[in-house]
């Protein structure tokens, strides 16, 4: 199963929009679709994460800057580095076999896996299946930050096509598909990810939002952060991808970018959906969700039971209750975690998951914070006893020097406006 999430295998119902209003299957504005929810949203008995049913919504992306654009006559992505390649579109149809490998489909396009004739390399190639003004401008947005970005835990762009009204982006192939993938649809013939790895993750995705956020400027806000974005590669290394809609943030005395609503439901923080105002603490709060699925196992929005449970909502009923903590951990895991890990975790996500996002902390304060917790060495799930949660020197070390440390760091998230 090697799917390649950043165009997760489900379709989507999508949002079509044009310059002065966003239409849902044809019908509603999104004026409406904020006034609607927004009364919904009050009448929930707790709080409502984000007041949108569940699909994915996404309206028009950043702009990119004057420098990365199509050049009319000869297909070139301006701003392009050297090791951006063009190929021609006879050179991806006899890479991909004519796209007889199909690894999933997007809002915008499908995804094939491929191998590069004179390279060797093994690739994901999307085709854009939308050639409108929509699909130019996330072909123009995303060709556009992989060509200016460069991290070890964002994805890499190979190359692209602009021939003609063909529009394809070459991409490293990441051998074990999304995060979304190992959580919710795993393999039954291997074993399931591990507490040490599942920590691992976060923070190596951390780490790349925290590049986003504070190594570039203007400051990146990638605005679509889910598990389905989060690729897998040797080692379960991750790396974000999919930065159709990802945007350039705020500078000098400004706080916020005034845009359409956009993103993923489940993930989208109620402020930015409410007002359309975006700042970075948008992508904390998605941070935070995917952290509660790396901890409990469960989808953003649960739609088994036909209901459309959201997970923050669900385990807000069991933070603070140390009787029944436990019930939130991931049943896959199997009681193999130390439970001090889990409940600092816990508190982690649940910082980042703030109503109020100006105190929600920095991607600096959760990167530190998780250096903490991974920092220790774990058991393996076939190695520790499914009866006990407790650390032990076994299962973690210098856990008492760790354990001070980890409160600092997230006093630190609570306090960091005052740093």
């Amino acid at each position: 199963m090697s799917f390649c999430s950043c165009f997760w295998s489900r379709k989507k119902n999508k949002v079509k929009n044009d310059e002065e209003e966003v239409v849902v299957e044809g019908v509603v504005k999104e004026e409406q679709v904020v006034e609607e929810n927004v009364s919904r949203r009050s009448k929930s008995p707790e709080r409502s994460s984000v007041p949108f049913p569940e699909q994915e919504l996404r309206t028009q992306p950043g702009t990119p800057s004057s420098n990365s654009s199509i050049d009319q006559e000869d297909n070139l992505i301006t701003g392009a580095t050297e090791s951006t390649r063009k190929f021609t579109y006879a050179e991806l149809v006899v890479a991909t076999n004519n796209f007889a490998s199909l690894l999933g489909e997007g809002g915008f396009g499908h995804v094939y896996k491929g191998r590069l004739r004179d390279t060797n390399q093994v690739v994901a190639v999307k085709k854009l299946s939308n050639l409108g003004l929509q699909g130019e401008s996330e072909f123009l947005t995303e060709s556009h930050m992989l060509t200016v970005l460069s991290h070890p835990n964002v994805v890499t762009l190979v190359g692209y096509c602009s021939e003609g009204h063909q529009r394809l982006l070459v991409y490293e192939y990441m051998p074990l598909g999304s995060l979304a993938d190992c959580l919710f649809e795993p393999d039954p013939f291997k074993i399931p990810l591990d507490w040490y790895t599942r920590m691992k993750i976060a923070r190596a995705a951390a780490r790349g939002l925290e590049y986003l956020h504070h190594h570039n400027y203007p400051p990146v806000i990638y605005r679509d952060l889910k598990s389905a974005n989060i690729l897998l590669g040797e080692n379960f290394e991750p790396k974000l991808s999919d930065f159709g809609l990802a945007k350039y943030g705020p500078t000098g005395e400004k706080t916020y970018v005034s845009t359409k609503v956009m993103g993923t439901y489940g993930y989208c923080a109620p402020e930015y959906a409410k007002t359309g105002k975006l700042t970075m603490k948008a992508d904390i709060y998605s941070f935070g969700v995917v952290l509660l699925e790396l901890i409990t196992g469960r989808k953003a929005i649960d739609d088994s039971h036909g209901c459309g449970e959201w997970l923050v909502n669900w385990v807000q009923q069991f933070s603070g209750d140390e009787s029944t903590i436990r019930r939130i951990a991931d049943p896959q895991l199997r009681g193999a975690y130390p439970k001090a890990s889990l409940t600092k975790a816990l508190e982690l996500a649940m910082l980042c998951l703030r109503d109020d996002a100006w105190n929600r902390p920095t991607m600096t304060d959760v990167v530190r914070s998780l250096d903490y917790l991974v920092s220790g060495q774990y058991v393996s799930p076939d190695q520790a006893p499914d009866n006990t949660n407790e650390p032990s020197s076994s299962t973690m070390l210098s856990s008492v020097e760790r354990e001070r440390e980890v409160e600092r760091a997230l006093e630190d998230g609570r306090l960091w406006m005052e740093c």
